[in-house]
């Protein structure tokens, strides 16, 4: 096929799935066009704000507005305890939120316009009229600020990847063209920037705020006006059932993540890793210290250094499909290493060759770690879907919560950047022993042997950071084909809970059914050694072993309740739920030291272990919920309004849509009476709108302290429905064959 044919034949996929996705997959094309072109306008305000957030190195906040290593080092301290509520508050928020566009994409539009307005305001203070300590303190009001704004603004946008598709490679794929389309922005800035640093100040330096000024309030503004594509376009697609209504109390979410031993393993690699990038300012210190280029030189190393995050969202893809995110991780980050030491002898270099050299090596570490990079939210949305397998609900917003751990874990390494820097020359008394009077540390980078000595130092850090990244990899198992046996479970359960609630539709029955009858089709089937085909032959057996290993875990599901540990949980829920909410509490135990001594030599028995030890605290905090909110005596809470209220939120939202959309109309043909007419109605809709939420702000709190009371109780009537649905879903499946 020639290039001619190939092109036509895109455009015809292009034309024929721009509505519609194709068979398999869930993601029109037309979809991932709006995510990939709006998210060009989340990494312009993505590009100026990480430019203005506390951290060790910032060249804005330390080389330009001029705040020292050790002051920085106090208000970074100060920022990241003010993250923990603010993280925690924004989790809580994402879990519960219940919102016709979704979980993610309500806060693309809510907290977009104070991240814009939070970081023009940053960028145009008046930091030459303060004193240090006001400018200290400034910037960290705006930090505390970015915590929460900004910070829900960028994890709503790249989390909505975990839930635009249940497919792993569809999202991966998806994931691939958006990263190829919106990295052209921080190419594009980063090419600018060096040109018009030189037209503004009229010389080569970047550490002129005026350069700031001038090219980040355009940035932000049309970023935040091309993101809106995304909001407008974009939907979420989270396998769960129809009839669910999600209420996550914040302590039990962030223990259902303490569980899941993915997270672990993931966050584990960064925690101990931290160091790896410490090499990150050498370039830029190299052509404004050394002055071993010009200024459009820099602007072409620049394009040259960030094109190499492009490669990989093209052959990534691919990648994963023949090797496994495992095996690129492990091999990419062992690459990384030597990569990194190869900048030793370079940065030894004077003259200009020194520039390309480290370009080179810069190239090709990037191109590698832009490889992990993209594996990186592919791996997050698959731990998601594994703690919605092994919890039963989807709290993907917690996994921030419980990652506050790693900002302590950061709080208590964080020194030790600033301390490498020091020790290595980057302080006060070698800037004056050198002549240096500006009072500015990193003047003494202009001395070639310590500018030397420094990077050195701070490229074996990297090489320490990116050795120490590698090995919780070594550990992690859930591959692509364990993936998409859990999604093909989460559908079963969704599909046979709105069964038995009675809105189940016939494509989610159906769908359900040919899970399973593939799964019958390949169970008792012997896995093939891959090794011995080649090509398509080679394609067909790994396929086949996939669908073995899928139908294993789904039989398993479908059987559960047959096996004597199901059977003796339905037996323990049943006399549980027969004795009601007034006596439901003598079947539980209150100990949690006697489950904690519950034998844990094998697998088997650590699982006994571990839910005797998470009932008994289940029961503990029931005991103190009903002592506490209900003296006189449990009794039911009724959905019935809560259900009624999300209704007419919804009816609200769908109201207040069509009135701006007449309004535009109106705005259009000059009709002002009309318009006058809308304008009135609108507001009462959003009086209406707030009185409904505040509605549901109070039910939603009964729910939560109801749900927490009566907590043993729901999880056995929710044991014997799972029960009932299974069973009569089964029964229907059978009859349909």
């Amino acid at each position: 096929m020639n290039l001619i044919d190939k092109v036509k034949g895109l455009l015809h996929s292009l034309k024929k799935y721009w509505r519609n996705p194709p068979e398999g997959r869930f993601v029109p094309f037309r979809e991932i066009a709006s995510i990939a072109v709006g998210g060009m306008g989340v990494k312009f305000i993505v590009y100026c704000v990480s430019n203005m957030i506390i951290s060790i190195g910032n060249v804005l906040i330390g080389n330009t507005i001029g705040i020292k290593p050790s002051a920085m080092y106090v208000i970074y301290i100060i920022s990241i305890l003010s993250g923990f509520p603010l993280t925690a508050l924004r989790a809580n928020m994402i879990d519960n939120t219940r919102s016709m566009k979704g979980k993610y994409l309500p806060y693309i539009l809510k907290m977009g316009i104070p991240s814009v307005l939070l970081g023009i305001g940053f960028i145009w203070a008046p930091y030459e009229q303060m004193s240090m300590a006001v400018k200290c303190a400034t910037v960290l009001l705006f930090n505390i600020g970015f915590q929460f704004f900004y910070n829900f603004y960028n994890d709503a946008y790249e989390s909505l990847i975990n839930v635009v598709s249940p497919n792993t490679i569809e999202r991966t794929d998806i994931y691939a063209v958006r990263s190829v389309i919106e990295n052209f922005s921080p190419s594009i800035a980063g090419i600018f920037l060096p040109i018009a640093a030189r037209i503004i100040t009229g010389n080569n330096t970047l550490y002129d705020l005026r350069v700031y000024r001038v090219l980040f309030p355009p940035m932000l503004i049309v970023g935040f006006a091309v993101s809106m594509l995304v909001y407008v376009n974009a939907n979420e697609r989270i396998v769960q059932p129809k009839s669910r209504i999600i209420q996550v109390r914040f302590a039990d979410a962030f223990r259902a993540v303490a569980r899941n031993k993915y997270f672990w393993i993931i966050s584990l690699a960064g925690w101990i890793g931290f160091l790896e990038g410490s090499f990150a300012q050498i370039l830029g210190w190299m052509y404004n210290y050394q002055k071993v280029c010009s200024a459009g030189q820099y602007s072409l190393i620049t394009a040259i250094y960030g094109n190499a995050s492009l490669w990989p969202n093209l052959f990534g893809p691919a990648l994963i499909r023949k090797y496994g995110k495992k095996k690129i991780l492990i091999i990419s980050n062992l690459l990384n290493i030597f990569l990194i030491a190869l900048m030793i002898p370079v940065i030894r270099i004077q003259g200009p060759s020194a520039i390309w050299l480290l370009l080179a090596c810069l190239f090709a570490n990037g191109l590698i770690t832009a490889l992990g990079h993209f594996i990186g939210p592919s791996l997050n949305a698959d731990i998601r879907d594994y703690q919605q397998y092994i919890t039963g609900e989807r709290i993907d917003g917690m996994f921030a919560a419980v990652g506050l751990i790693g900002n302590v874990i950061t709080l208590a390494t964080s020194s030790v950047l600033p301390a490498i820097y020091e020790k290595a020359g980057l302080n006060e008394t070698t800037a004056a022993a050198l002549g240096f009077t500006s009072g500015n540390v990193y003047d003494v980078l202009y001395n070639h042997t310590y500018f030397t000595h420094i990077c050195t130092v701070l490229i074996v850090a990297s090489i320490v950071g990116a050795t120490l990244n590698v090995i919780p990899f070594f550990f992690y198992n859930l591959s692509e084909a364990k993936q998409k046996a859990m999604v093909n479970v989460l559908r079963i359960r969704a599909a046979f809970e709105d069964y038995g609630n009675g809105t189940v539709d016939e494509s989610g029955l159906s769908e359900a059914l040919e899970i399973i009858k593939e799964a019958e089709e390949y169970s008792g089937t012997e896995p093939v050694n891959e090794s011995h085909f080649k090509g398509k032959e080679r394609k067909a057996a790994r396929e086949k072993n996939e669908k073995i290993e899928i139908s294993s875990l789904v039989l398993a599901e479908l059987g559960k309740f047959d096996t004597p540990e199901g059977i003796a949980a339905l037996q323990r829920a049943q006399a549980i739920y027969d004795s009601g909410l007034e006596g439901f509490d003598k079947h539980l135990s209150y100990d949690i030291g006697a489950a904690k001594a519950l034998p844990k030599s094998t697998p088997e028995e650590k699982k006994i272990r571990a839910d005797a030890v998470r009932e008994t605290r289940e029961a503990v905090l029931s005991l103190k919920a009903r002592k506490k909110y209900y003296p006189g005596g449990l009794t039911e809470f009724d959905m019935s309004q809560l259900n009624d209220l999300f209704e007419k939120r919804d009816a609200n939202d769908i109201a207040i849509a069509e009135t701006l959309g007449k309004m535009k109309d109106a705005r259009t043909s000059k009709n002002s009476a009309e318009l006058a007419g809308l304008k009135s109605a609108l507001a009462g809709l959003r009086t209406e709108k707030k009185n409904i939420d505040t509605l549901i702000k109070k039910n939603t709190t009964d729910y939560s302290i109801y749900t927490r009371a009566a907590k043993p109780y729901l999880n056995a009537k929710k044991l014997l429905d799972e029960s009932r649905n299974y069973a009569k879903a089964i029964e229907s499946v059978n009859s349909m064959k």
